[in-house]
Parts: structure tokens; C-alpha cells; sequence
């Protein structure tokens, strides 16, 4: 089949030879491995070029249950996870179906009802609600006993998911898409698909089918909003196949038709030609994911398929407030957990970070645990209560190049219930198991080597003082979205001092630098949450012995834009005494 059906705006706005590339971002991605031919083909947008989104196993067999449901006027329901894969999945399907006129009936779990995955009390929600055909988004490859009691009650499930095949045996569904089912080709690369980017595959398969059987189709190219907002969330690996989704999806963001996705942006955003990556995941990501750690996550999936603008600003507001106490918890449990490490750690090198306590709250556990790798350098498990009395259970992170899921696999036999993907998972075990797991976990890990356990401090490329201008970050924008497989990069650069800073409430450093060898050009940084940063030196300190050792600061580049204006900023993530290489 081919993607020409997505009917998208095919306008390049690439170099179309090596000659037409900054200089710094040619050897930057040089550095990267890249030889001309593929630093040309980088930014080749061209959807005609991806691979066969629709050639997954029981892709046609989804599709035909879907059109004999939508002829025969079956209620049809969309399940998805409660996360932003999960949630920009049923937006996607439900304004897919809306665009057919099909009404679609949308369900989620609660994080701390349910709990991920779909489950038997699911199957009999959406019988409840006369659904004939129930299609699972971002989850399901692990829920067998689900599949099953679907089975028993008459009711046809399709599973759509991405995770990995971990079970015992696949489900018992209707149909189950997955690339990354056990018997889809190893080098398959729509592997790399988030959960979004399968159910966006099945409306392509839906509609090339309809296109071949003469039925006129509307463009389904918009969808590709929520494949980008999905992707980057979920941190999918940004392979060619993912980065043209995703620029795609970027570019439309800013004259977007949907009100959900609209109240996330100003209108001085929206006058940009893309959004940057960073936006999504470091401000939409987290706001759609708060409700659903504090509570049901149903705002966050109703904003996204608001139909007015009234609507969709109430939804946010709700999701304003979500956020602001999850990030309050959030620092709390995060200081906890640090004061818990720091306290183990007696002198020895760290080998992981892995803590309990009943205290934390399980919806920011996760995030929890992100920030002890970006402290500690370490693979990061935050453990907390479970609902029922004498289970705890975790969300994981890796470090490095580390295959945690692989290692977590060779505990299985101390969990209840296990999943994930390499560089996260989530479990759950008795409690009475935790202190063999944290042995076991540490046993392993002396095992493996430190290089690739750990997270390495790299940065991409040096760059002088006076490389540091406009046209730079311009073309730093032509590499967006960054991501894992993509990350947006990093510089570093010596013969600098510190002129001055400040500090911000108490924790973050706007700097001022400038060149021991260029005088007059200053450049602007700032570090969030700088002070009191676990192996950090206090700014008093940097400038008392800069002179002597002279400093490298370590940085990502960026445009503050503000009042109409733009101004370079640096992104710094570490200051240096002395020449770094």
C-alpha cells in the first residue's frame, strides 16, 4: 500500500545539498555518524518516503471488523491508556471516526482504580454501554486474562498496542496490532511506532481500503498532531520514519483546527512556523498527563476532543490546576527520595537508585524516579504502596545504554505483574519481596560496566564563543523535534568566565558569560534549578576560582522570544573549573 492517502502537504523546506547546511550543524552531524548522502536525507520531510505504515500482522483483519461495524451501525469503543500515548490515541481515533460521522464511545482507566492495561471489569464497562467492538490503544499486548473474558462475553477485541510482547502467550483477541509482536520481523522499523502512531496506521489501513473500494475519504493528514504530540511524550525513538511523522504534526500545530490542542498555545506560538519538540514535552506532555496522576484523566482526553473553544478552556484551566499540585508533590517526593540515597550511599559508588516508601504518591513516581537518573547518573526504581494491603509497586528508569526492561525480566519471578521497554517499565511485587529485589537488582548491576549503567556525561560537539549567533539557531531549528535517537545538542565550550548572575527563587542561575579571548560579546545562559544540584559548585565559588582555572560551561542552544523580540540562550547543564576536551 502506499502512503500517498495521507494526503499531506508535501511543500519541502529543506537544503537540498550539504553545501546549503550551516557549517556547525554539517559537523555536528558528522559527528553523529552521519555521511553526506544521509545528512541530506535528514531533512528530507517527503511522507511518500516512509515505510508501509499499514503492513503490521492482523493490520486487514482490524480494518474489515471495523468497516462490517461501522455498515452494520455496531457501537464501537476506543480504550486507551491514561497516559499522553494513550490519550492523544483515543483523540486521534475519536476525530477519525467523527470525520466518517461515527460516533465512538471513549474509555479510560484511572491509574489507581484499574491501574494500567485493560482488565476484565473493562470489558464489562463497555458492554455496559452496548459496545460491540472495543479497540485498545497504547496497551493490552500483556492482558490475556482481558482477552479471554472478551472472548466469553461475545465481545470483539482488537488490540492496538506497542509495548513489548512479554507474556506467557499473546491474547486471545480478535486481532492484535503490534510491531512489536513476537512475530513481526526483528528489522521491522515500525517498531519504533508509539501507540499513537499504530492507531494513526489503522486509520491509514481504514482508509486505503475504503479508497480502493471507490468510497471518497477526507484527509486524514491532521491527524498527525497527535502522532506528534504522542511520540515525543513517549519518548519513541526518533528514527526517519518517526522525525517526518513528527515534523509533520509540528507544523500544523500552529494554525491547528482542533480547540484541544489550541488552548496549549499563545497566539505569539502560534504565529511560528513549528512548534519545538521542547514545548511538547516539557510543558503539554506534563499538563495532559496531571490529571490522570492525581486523579481520573478524563479532562485531559476531553480538552483534546473539545468541539468549542468555551469547552476546551475550561478543560485547561482544569489541567492548570492539576499540574501545579502535581508539581508541588512532585518536589516533595523528589526531596524525600534524594535525602534516602544520599543517606545509603556511605561512600560507595552508586549502583542504582532504588527506594520505597508508603508516602509517595504514586502518580509522580515515575517522574520521581527520571529525576534521580538526571541527579545520580543511575538507573532509578521509586517504589510506593499499591491498593491492596502488602503490595508495592514501581515506576523504572534506565540510565545510560542500559536494557532495563531485560534486567527487570530476570527478576520476574519476584513480581506480580511486570511491563515496559527498554529505558522504562512499571511492576509491582509483594512487599515482602523488595529486599531480595534491591540485592538482586545490585548484583546485576556490579555485573555490568559502568559506561553503559550509567548515564555518561556527553555533549556533541565544541563550539568557539564567536560561533554563537542567530544563524546558528536558526539552523538548529532545521533539526527539530529532538528527542531519544535525535537529542537535541549539546555544546561545550572553554575560555569563558562568569561576569555575573543571579539568582531565581532560590533555586535557578541566569548567567552572563563572557570570552577570555573575545572581549565585548556576552552571551546569556540560565540553569534551572542549579542551586543545592547534587555535584554542582555554588556560583560564588565558579567565580572566586575562575581566574585561576579558568571555566567550560556545558550547554544546549536556544531563542527566548519575548515582547516580539529573540534573544540567544544558552541552556546550561554544567559549569566547569578548568579546560574540559
Amino acid at each position: 500500500m502506499t502512503q500517498t492517502t495521507i494526503h499531506a502537504n508535501q511543500k519541502q523546506n529543506n537544503p537540498n545539498n550539504s553545501q546549503a547546511i550551516h557549517p556547525v550543524i554539517f559537523k555536528l552531524l558528522e559527528s553523529r555518524g552521519m555521511d553526506r548522502e544521509q545528512i541530506v536525507e535528514f531533512f528530507n520531510n517527503n511522507l511518500t518516503q516512509l515505510p508501509d505504515l499499514t503492513q503490521m500482522h492482523d493490520m486487514q483483519k482490524t480494518v474489515d471488523r471495523i468497516i462490517t461495524a461501522i455498515e452494520n451501525n455496531e457501537k464501537i469503543g476506543i480504550y486507551g491508556d491514561y497516559d499522553v500515548d494513550g490519550t492523544t490515541s483515543c483523540a486521534l481515533f475519536y476525530h477519525f471516526f467523527k470525520m466518517v460521522s461515527v460516533e465512538v464511545e471513549l474509555f479510560q482507566p484511572s491509574r489507581f482504580v484499574e491501574g494500567y492495561g485493560i482488565h476484565p471489569p473493562s470489558i464489562e464497562a463497555a458492554m455496559a454501554k452496548n459496545v460491540e467492538l472495543l479497540i485498545t490503544v497504547d496497551c493490552g499486548i500483556t492482558n490475556c486474562e482481558a482477552a479471554d473474558y472478551a472472548k466469553e462475553r461475545g465481545l470483539d477485541l482488537i488490540i492496538t498496542d506497542h509495548h513489548t510482547d512479554a507474556a506467557e502467550n499473546m491474547p486471545n483477541a480478535y486481532a492484535v496490532v503490534n510491531p512489536n509482536r513476537r512475530d513481526e520481523e526483528e528489522g521491522n522499523p515500525l517498531r519504533a511506532l508509539a501507540g499513537v502512531g499504530v492507531a494513526f496506521a489503522v486509520c491509514l489501513a481504514v482508509k486505503n481500503t475504503w479508497e480502493k473500494q471507490g468510497k471518497t475519504t477526507p484527509s486524514i493528514y491532521p491527524l498527525l498532531q497527535f502522532v506528534a504530540i504522542g511520540t515525543i511524550c513517549d519518548l519513541a525513538k526518533l528514527t526517519p520514519m518517526n522525525i517526518k511523522l513528527t515534523r509533520h504534526g509540528l507544523r500544523q500545530i500552529p494554525n491547528t483546527q482542533y480547540e484541544g490542542i489550541k488552548a496549549f498555545f499563545s497566539p505569539e506560538e502560534r504565529e511560528q512556523v513549528t512548534i519545538p519538540s521542547e514545548r511538547i514535552g516539557f510543558f503539554v506532555g506534563p499538563m495532559i498527563n496531571s490529571k490522570g496522576r492525581l486523579e481520573h484523566p478524563e479532562q485531559a482526553l476531553k480538552l483534546l476532543i473539545a468541539d468549542n473553544r468555551n469547552n476546551a478552556y475550561q478543560y485547561f484551566s482544569e489541567l492548570e490546576i492539576s499540574n501545579n499540585e502535581r508539581k508541588f508533590i512532585t518536589k516533595e517526593d523528589f526531596e524525600n527520595a534524594k535525602k534516602m540515597i544520599v543517606k545509603e550511599m556511605e561512600g560507595e559508588q552508586l549502583l542504582s537508585s532504588i527506594v520505597y516508601s508508603p508516602d509517595f504518591h504514586e502518580g509522580v513516581v515515575g517522574i520521581v524516579a527520571s529525576r534521580l537518573v538526571e541527579t545520580f547518573y543511575a538507573p532509578a526504581l521509586v517504589f510506593t504502596d499499591a491498593e491492596e494491603d502488602g503490595i508495592i509497586k514501581a515506576s523504572c528508569r534506565s540510565a545510560g545504554e542500559l536494557n532495563l526492561f531485560e534486567l527487570l525480566n530476570e527478576c520476574k519471578d519476584l513480581f506480580i505483574k511486570f511491563g515496559g521497554h527498554k529505558a522504562a517499565a512499571g511492576l509491582s511485587m509483594p512487599k515482602d519481596n523488595f529486599k531480595e529485589f534491591k540485592q538482586r537488582m545490585n548484583d546485576k548491576l556490579k555485573a555490568i560496566p559502568e559506561i553503559i549503567r550509567t548515564k555518561q556525561d556527553h555533549f556533541d560537539l565544541a563550539i568557539d564563543f564567536s560561533e554563537v549567533d542567530l544563524s546558528l539557531i536558526k539552523a538548529l531549528e532545521m533539526l527539530e523535534p529532538f528527542g531519544m535517537g535525535n537529542s537535541k545538542p549539546i555544546f561545550r565550550m572553554k575560555n569563558v568566565r562568569v561576569a555575573d548572575y543571579k539568582v531565581l527563587k532560590d533555586a535557578h542561575v541566569k548567567w552572563t558569560f563572557e570570552s577570555t579571548k573575545t572581549p565585548g560579546k556576552k552571551l546569556f545562559g540560565i540553569s534551572f534549578n542549579y542551586i543545592n544540584k547534587w555535584g554542582e559548585l555554588d556560583p560564588s565559588e565558579l567565580i572566586n576560582e575562575q581566574d585561576t582555572n579558568g571555566l567550560t560551561i556545558q550547554f544546549t542552544l536556544g531563542l527566548n522570544r519575548f515582547n516580539g523580540n529573540e534573544y540567544i540562550q544558552l541552556m546550561v547543564e554544567k559549569v566547569f573549573l578548568g579546560e574540559k576536551a
